[in-house]
């Protein structure tokens, strides 16, 4: 990086962000290249157990985070799946 200092927005429980971009802009005015660095934890303490913190880690990959998988968001069904199926528990009645 280039010694600049940028912002660090806190989510609602004080935490930094798990995922952090930073734009580089390229020498040439060609566009900007993002690098991605990801938020682990920095290790554990001794006696108490407790985290001392996080630190972030590079990502070359720049890759999506993980997501939360929720029962109720599951993989993507309907038409944009199939447009020509039949929906399930439904006749396929051509005549109507």
């Amino acid at each position: 990086m280039d010694g600049r200092v940028l912002p660090v927005l806190l989510g609602i429980t004080g935490h930094p962000p798990k995922t952090y971009r930073i734009p580089v802009p390229a020498p040439d005015g060609g566009p900007a290249t993002v690098l991605v660095y990801r938020r682990v934890p920095r290790g554990r303490s001794g006696r108490t157990g407790l985290g001392p913190g996080w630190k972030y880690l590079y990502d070359p990959s720049g890759a999506a985070a993980d997501r939360p998988r929720w029962p109720w968001s599951g993989r993507s069904r309907g038409p944009a799946a199939d447009p020509d199926a039949t929906p399930r528990g439904k006749p396929d009645d051509a005549d109507g």
